[in-house]
């Protein structure tokens, strides 16, 4: 079984942050932690090259840097490609998580990578790509090397993987049908009665678990704030001139309301395929209520209404990507004198 296996410059020994432009280059057999791992995966297989990339090239030019690391690991004819681990670095994880994702949907072969669980790109690219868990850091290598090699050696032979909790990777999402002896209603009736009794159970749905934002505290006197419109229904100007996504939004865009008493029916269009937006599309102000701030305003009832409203559509949108859109948004709405942000969600 032919093994390619993609790190960084780091683990290449090529140096650290200062050498984090060093471009793809690949070398024959196994280097670093790829003797670790040929040294796992014993005589059943063989890393017959391992290609390189600077974490920061990698990042900074992903575009343009993953077709030509693609390039190099078809040139080595793999059966199965292994990127990392990256454990918890950030950067590295992308890269892991982009070559896997490229290699399985463009090449169509096996591919894996094993990260920390809590490593922004295991959500990233959680769903399209087979990650197995580490530690934080590099000390789990050996650990995080032979619960690839393991995998690896499987997806290589064209076994199927058994269900996540059972192979040891990161759930990603897929439900199949499984035949077993209980009915779902002995099942649940049984671990209600586990939890009851303080027993160890293991829900069969696991729930995701989000973050607890503490509220601000009120506003102190609302007829001199500065409002601002926000919202992540997708409602962007005829055309959609920034090209926001319809699904999981790369961006977040912001566009003039100034001398604008209501936004118009046919000047604005909604792209955000998770709801229907007839009513939308027939008064733009049922998302960005531009008339109905400017009327407050009138009124004294607030301050005034900032000139600008921010937008990105939340359909599937990545909790750790919609995260920092939100860090992005609030940084400027402070440089603005902001005091109030209106979210108008769906």
């Amino acid at each position: 079984m032919r093994i390619v296996h993609y790190m960084n410059q780091f683990f290449a020994g090529i140096g650290g942050e200062d050498k984090a432009d060093t471009p793809p280059q690949s070398k024959a057999g196994s280097i670093g932690p790829g003797r670790l791992l040929q040294q796992t995966l014993g005589t059943d297989a063989e890393v017959v090259g391992t290609v390189i990339c600077g974490d920061g090239l990698f990042a900074d030019r992903m575009e343009h840097t993953a077709p030509e690391v693609l390039r190099l690991i078809a040139e080595l004819e793999p059966d199965v490609v292994i990127a990392g681990p990256a454990f918890n670095a950030g950067r590295y994880g992308l890269a892991c998580g982009r070559v896997c994702a490229d290699v399985e949907q463009k090449l169509k072969i096996p591919a894996l990578t094993g990260m920390y669980p809590e490593n922004a790109a295991a959500e990233v690219y959680g769903r399209a790509v087979l990650i197995v868990p580490t530690a934080a850091s590099a000390l789990g290598m050996k650990d995080g090397i032979g619960a690839i090699a393991r995998l690896a050696l499987k997806l290589g032979r064209g076994e199927t993987l058994g269900p996540a909790a059972v192979e040891g990777y990161l759930p990603r999402g897929q439900r199949t049908n499984t035949r077993v002896g209980t009915s779902a209603s002995e099942r649940v009736l049984d671990l209600l009665l586990k939890r009851l009794k303080g027993e160890t159970f293991e829900t069969e749905v696991p729930l995701p678990k989000y973050e607890a934002v503490t509220p601000p505290a009120p506003v102190a006197d609302v007829t001199r704030v500065r409002l601002a419109l926000v919202t992540e229904s997708g409602l962007v100007p005829k055309g959609n001139p920034g090209r926001l996504e319809w699904v999981r939004a790369s961006r977040w865009l912001k566009y003039s309301i100034a001398g604008k008493e209501r936004l118009e029916k046919g000047e604005y269009e909604v792209v955000h395929s998770g709801y229907d937006a007839a009513f939308a599309l027939e008064d733009p102000d049922r998302l960005v209520p531009v008339d109905a701030a400017r009327e407050l305003a009138r009124r004294g009832e607030i301050g005034s209404l900032l000139d600008t409203y921010y937008v990105t559509c939340g359909n599937h949108g990545i909790l750790s990507e919609m995260a920092q859109y939100s860090k992005d948004i609030a940084g400027e709405l402070k440089a603005q004198d902001v005091g109030a942000v209106l979210l108008v969600a769906t």
